[in-house]
């Protein structure tokens, strides 16, 4: 028996923007190898906890959904330490109140997942 579970729209486009912004901020990146090295790698990390959100829409188990969110909770923790070596290494070209705020909103994402994660594991013990 396949068991669905409830998409949060709000959620999904918090990451879908998330992403976006964070590709708008690797646009400003420097054109030297590290610059776009660390741009790729920002650009994977953050799209995939996007991408992934939506394949937790197809869970076939709550513990695949655990699993599910787990890997956007990977990817999100990626994000977030990339964005910090792209603010310390100033590699960047852009005000420091939109690399912050990238920083902040990743952080709270990741808040989410952990408890979500958290929630998802204790209704599996019931």
């Amino acid at each position: 028996m396949e068991q669905r579970f409830k998409r949060n729209k709000e959620l999904e486009d918090r990451l879908t923007r998330f992403s976006a912004d964070a590709i708008d901020m690797c646009e400003s990146l420097k054109t030297s190898f590290s610059g776009r090295t660390l741009a790729h790698q920002l650009i994977r990390s953050s799209s995939s906890a996007a991408l992934n959100y939506g394949e937790t829409q197809g869970a076939e188990s709550r513990r695949d959904f655990i699993h599910k969110l787990s890997v956007v909770l990977k990817e999100l923790r990626e994000s977030l330490v990339n964005i910090k070596i792209i603010n310390w290494s100033k590699t960047i070209n852009i005000d420091q109140k939109q690399i912050e705020f990238l920083q902040d909103e990743c952080n709270q994402l990741v808040a989410i997942f952990v408890s979500s994660i958290v929630t998802a594991k204790k209704k599996e013990n019931r």
